[in-house]
């Protein structure tokens, strides 16, 4: 199949994973063909005729025929265009997850999910040890990219349209990273300062230690540490390409542990993006909504708790905490943080507005609340939680 083929493809099974118990229901039955051939007609608006005369073609890729249950299905499909669907289906979300997003969105329940069912922008942010946003723009320009300004964060770019990011002159020469613009805001608001020692404790391939550099002007110290020598590896050539050089990486296996104790209580700041769900980038990859169970969940509470604790040795008196996640889901959020605040009550809570009011544009999407969630309708851009816990001097 030529590559126009593969993008369709990859579109379809997308689209079918974003609102698979709608299609699911719609269809009654949940086989993958059934699931394909009643988006066309759902989702794209085709006819049942159109879907059959455009497997009448055939061809060396072509699906094959309909048969006549598939006919009688498609029919159905098309009739049930305005019918009520129940709950689950219609927030095309698992049935047993219903009460943790009802607790997060309320009777905002069916507009969050429908945006978290929709597809997800690029985004980018400036990297500010080689360039401004109009220098990158420009850059990117020079390249045929299009993009704008970014709605919350100072450094954030949106593209419009598809691109080829990577082959990009901005993107090779390190003036531009990939990152979500909700990413952006949650590393914003850990207000690293330049000369801080910061400890990113699960930082993956070091999306945020890269931002929390260019927010320090790499001066200071970022220990960076993760249990995936693979993801670690790739953040050296990431900081290189960035030309950020306060980074020091860690690999969180057997005998790493001495240099977490190096660390207690000298950490201005701590983050930990902790390991979840990841309900809040279902966008991006909507097969985890299906794949997660509720003992996974349970799962996670538990790292989440041990990370936390970890993290809370390695702060300083005055410093802080600073929790996120990439999830919409109450239990992997502020039950995490009333948790933790029970544990140690040298760490108080800090209200989110003032840090956001300094370091972003605007003000934070949830008035009243001290911790944050974005989410694709509150804020145009993946869901996180942010909560910032200050220990006491």
């Amino acid at each position: 199949a030529g590559a126009k083929d593969r993008v369709a493809i990859i579109d379809r099974v997308f689209a079918v994973l974003r609102r698979r118990a709608e299609l699911a229901h719609v269809a009654d039955d949940t086989t993958p063909r059934a699931l394909a051939l009643a988006s066309l007609v759902r989702l794209d608006g085709w006819t049942p005729k159109a879907v059959a005369d455009a497997l009448e073609a055939g061809g060396r890729y072509g699906a094959a025929r309909l048969d006549t249950a598939e006919r009688a299905m498609l029919a159905r499909v098309a009739s049930l265009s305005e019918m009520a669907l129940p709950e689950a289906a219609a927030a095309n979300a698992p049935d047993w997850l219903l009460p943790e997003l009802v607790a997060e969105f309320g009777d905002a329940l069916m507009a969050e999910m429908a945006a978290l069912a929709g597809r997800a922008p690029l985004d980018l942010r400036v990297n500010r040890l080689k360039a401004g946003p109009e220098a990158a723009l420009a850059a990117l320009a020079a390249d045929g990219i299009v993009a704008r300004p970014g709605r919350l964060c100072p450094d954030a770019l949106r593209v419009e349209g598809r691109a080829a990011i990577r082959n990009a002159r901005a993107f090779r020469d390190g003036l531009v990273e990939i990152q979500d613009e909700g990413s952006q805001a949650a590393a914003m608001l850990v207000d690293a300062q330049p000369g801080h020692l910061v400890v990113d404790l699960c930082a993956g391939a070091g999306g945020k230690s890269l931002a929390l550099a260019g927010m320090m002007a790499d001066r200071g110290a970022i220990h960076a540490f993760d249990n995936d020598a693979g993801r670690l590896a790739r953040l050296r050539p990431r900081a290189a390409r960035a030309g950020a050089t306060c980074i020091a990486t860690h690999l969180r296996a057997a005998g790493a542990e001495p240099e977490i104790d190096a660390l207690a209580g000298r950490a201005d700041r701590v983050v930990v993006d902790a390991p979840c769900s990841g309900a809040g980038a279902w966008r991006r990859r909507p097969e985890e909504k299906w794949r997660l169970t509720p003992e996974r969940l349970d799962a996670l509470g538990v790292l989440q708790d041990t990370l936390l604790d970890t993290a809370a040795a390695m702060v300083r008196p005055g410093g802080r905490l600073v929790y996120m996640t990439c999830s919409v889901l109450p239990r992997e959020n502020r039950a995490v943080v009333a948790r933790f605040r029970a544990r140690r009550p040298d760490f108080s809570l800090m209200p989110v507005a003032p840090v956001w009011a300094d370091r972003l544009f605007d003000a934070p999407p949830q008035p009243g609340r001290e911790d944050l969630v974005l989410s694709p309708l509150r804020t145009d851009t993946d869901g996180f939680y942010v909560a910032i816990l200050q220990r006491s001097a």
